[in-house]
């Protein structure tokens, strides 16, 4: 009987702690993220790519001028895209969401980017577009 009872006893412990278990959400460790960045150049480009990239966890990062398209596999389990985003905005360039809202980089950061790299003002993205040499 005093088996018995072990038994049953050490099953429903185990049973009990099985059941706290939280299933947690399978993060993926090839996980392809996209989002939109402000930007107007090649300059703009090294420095978006190079604050993704050094973000722990970013494997690829990629971002496009003319579309503003940035494309990144990244590892889930060792950073989030919001780390991301925060790190590419650090270096001075908003980041446009899939709702028309807008992440904005600090004045300070946006400030310390060249001045050819100023997205913000649209004599310069003109410039860069050709717009002003056909005027």
């Amino acid at each position: 009987m005093k088996k018995i009872i072990l038994v049953l006893s050490l099953f429903l412990v185990g049973f009990a702690t099985q059941a706290q278990e939280v299933k947690k959400e399978k993060k993926n460790k090839n996980a392809k993220v996209t989002f939109k960045v402000d930007g107007i150049c090649g300059m703009c480009k090294k420095r978006i790519e190079t604050a993704a990239l050094k973000t722990k966890g970013v494997k690829f990062a990629i971002w496009d001028v003319k579309s503003h398209q940035m494309n990144l596999i990244m590892d889930e389990r060792k950073t989030d895209v919001t780390t991301v985003q925060k790190n590419i905005m650090a270096v001075g360039h908003d980041i446009l969401l899939d709702n028309d809202k807008k992440l904005v980089a600090k004045d300070e950061a946006y400030n310390s980017v060249h001045p050819c790299c100023k997205y913000r003002d649209h004599k310069i993205v003109e410039d860069h577009n050709g717009e002003l040499k056909k005027q």
